[in-house]
């Protein structure tokens, strides 16, 4: 179980395959076990790279609020790339993952072959919106605290799959990784100069405008809807997730046809 050592916080992550890396984020509440249907079908053209952010499943769960950060989180992911020596990946995650993926190539676009947006939003340009998706997530954050780790079997796949030590990690990862502050990220969709794909389930109706504004903004991104699928569509229909998926990495040139 490789453990990388962040000043003093232990950041879990597997790699499986080799050739370039692929680093692969998953939601909020959930764990890099997201990915089992993803890796198989990805581990022989790629270093596959899957993580529990800090907070969650595997991962420690710091005590210091200031230690959960949209930029704590950027770092985490450069340097796993740096652990296993990759000065480039293609970049991709799910929901908060899928932001985390499009803020990490703002600060190191250089560092990113290809993104890959699944179910995600990019944030939002004004204040009043991002206000609301934020006292929404303070909200999140105080249920945790008031009630623990709650029953998930209703929730989404990839949430039902994670396993969490405690609730604590959640609950400050709402309140500093997914609240948002600014409109950098949304802002920087037009300059995007890597091969991009933007997938959603046809059945995540949140999402759904969000990936249409993403895939129309970022210059060449390919759009694809998975049908039959929720806010987990790797998980929900994995057969045709994996097909956009690999689809797309091959017309890209970055994995063998």
């Amino acid at each position: 179980m490789p453990l990388l050592d962040r000043d003093g916080v232990k950041i879990h992550y597997d790699v499986e395959g080799s050739g370039p890396a692929l680093i692969l984020t998953h939601g909020y509440s959930s764990t890099g076990d997201m990915w089992a249907g993803q890796v198989p079908v990805l581990k022989d053209a790629f270093t596959v790279i899957t993580w529990d952010m800090r907070g969650h499943g595997r991962s420690d769960y710091p005590e210091d609020q200031a230690a959960y950060s949209e930029e704590a989180t950027v770092a985490d992911m450069a340097a796993l790339l740096d652990a296993i020596g990759a000065e480039t990946a293609v970049v991709g995650g799910l929901s908060l993952g899928g932001y985390m993926s499009l803020a990490f190539h703002r600060a190191h676009p250089e560092r990113v072959r290809a993104l890959l947006i699944i179910d995600t939003g990019p944030g939002y340009k004004k204040d009043e919106p991002r206000d609301g998706w934020n006292a929404n997530a303070i909200r999140r954050a105080e249920k945790y605290e008031a009630e623990g780790l709650p029953d998930t079997s209703r929730a989404s796949a990839e949430v039902r799959l994670a396993r969490h030590r405690d609730a604590t990690g959640l609950a400050r990862a709402a309140r500093g990784m997914l609240t948002q502050r600014d409109a950098k990220v949304i802002e920087n969709l037009p300059n995007v100069a890597v091969p991009a794909i933007v997938i959603v389930g046809a059945d995540d109706t949140p999402f759904l405008a969000a990936s249409d504004y993403m895939a129309s903004k970022i210059p060449g991104a390919k759009k694809a809807v998975i049908p039959d699928a929720g806010h987990s569509a790797n998980i929900d229909q994995p057969e045709a997730f994996n097909a956009a998926l690999t689809g797309f990495l091959k017309q890209a040139g970055l994995m063998p046809t």
